[in-house]
């Protein structure tokens, strides 16, 4: 395929990817979070968590490449409640987490509601962070070239890369953190392991409202 014919430059593909992977592992609300989901309940939740982070950040990245995150960015109050509400919603998570788990009746109905539940979480974490709306405002344009496809395509093309980094890289925190569980709980459980849980949740809640800051 000729050079021009690309949607985008071929040149900034694996600058691309090589940005975005480093982003993706810096620690951050969705690794944390992620990690301590698949701790408490297992590789299956986890991954029903990364089902709903993969979608609030493909909704944000849909809405920066039509050009409706602009508004958000464009409008402190706008932001400001965004980042707030995303601190409170990880806030909540934290006192989920520290509340004693209703007894379990068992049964599929029951595991797929749990799985649900925590592809919401994901979902709206995701949508309430503002860090992603940061993002793809921010470095999706670096890497656009006018001799290249329209500006849609290119932020489609690359925002697309970033969300198959982004699996990628939340998954291996599931399972990494998933086979983790057992060396933690045979030494940490009961009312100690929320503890644990929600102080974690905590530290994320905090340190998202200070990296949002204006």
């Amino acid at each position: 395929m000729p050079h021009a014919a690309w949607p985008v430059d071929p040149g900034v593909i694996l600058p691309f990817l090589l940005a975005v992977a480093l982003i993706e592992l810096t620690p951050g609300p969705n690794m944390g979070w992620l990690a301590l989901v698949s701790l408490e309940q297992g590789r299956r939740a986890g991954l029903a968590a990364v089902a709903g982070v993969t979608v609030g950040l493909a909704i944000w990245m849909l809405a920066a490449a039509f050009g409706l995150t602009q508004a958000l960015m464009a409008w402190p109050p706008l932001f400001q409640l965004v980042r707030w509400a995303g601190v409170l919603f990880l806030l909540w998570l934290a006192w989920e987490a520290w509340r004693p788990e209703p007894a379990d009746t068992g049964g599929a109905q029951v595991e797929t509601a749990r799985w649900r539940g925590l592809f919401l979480r994901g979902l709206t974490g995701n949508l309430l962070n503002p860090k992603a709306a940061i993002f793809y405002v921010g470095l999706l344009p670096t890497f656009m070239r006018p001799d290249h496809g329209a500006p849609l395509t290119q932020a489609l093309t690359l925002g697309a890369l970033h969300l198959v980094v982004a699996v990628v890289v939340h998954t291996a925190i599931v399972l990494g953190a998933a086979r983790a569980a057992p060396l933690l709980t045979a030494r940490v459980q009961g009312t100690a392991l929320r503890a644990l849980m929600a102080a974690g949740l905590v530290a994320v809640a905090l340190w998202m409202a200070w990296e949002t800051r204006a």
